[in-house]
């Protein structure tokens, strides 16, 4: 039986190497990407052409091969309290606010 934490081959890939498929996969797909990068400049225009919103998704999605997820940092004070408790943030007049809205 092995131990919580212990591999079962302690000799296997290293923590965080992607094994052989997953760096081959990787690197035809970033063939692929770069022989059409003209081709795909032109099929989101035409998606954009249509919808903008879905060809700026299309990007985002894209860019998730390109450019790695940030991780999310939570901020907390040394005891664990909230940093942001306190905070207000104002950005002008409310314009719901319709007396002390000034009307232009």
């Amino acid at each position: 039986m092995y131990k919580k934490g212990q591999s079962g081959n302690p000799n296997g890939r290293k923590k965080g190497v992607p094994n052989k498929q997953t760096a081959e996969i990787r690197e035809a797909y970033q063939r692929l990407t770069e022989a059409n990068l003209e081709n795909m400049t032109h099929w989101l225009q035409s998606i954009a052409a249509d919808d903008p919103a879905k060809a700026m998704d299309m990007m985002l999605k894209l860019s998730e091969f390109i450019i790695p997820k940030l991780a999310r940092q939570e901020l907390t004070g040394t005891d664990g309290e909230d940093l942001f408790k306190n905070v207000n943030f104002q950005f002008g007049p409310d314009i719901n606010d319709t007396e002390r809205r000034e009307d232009q």
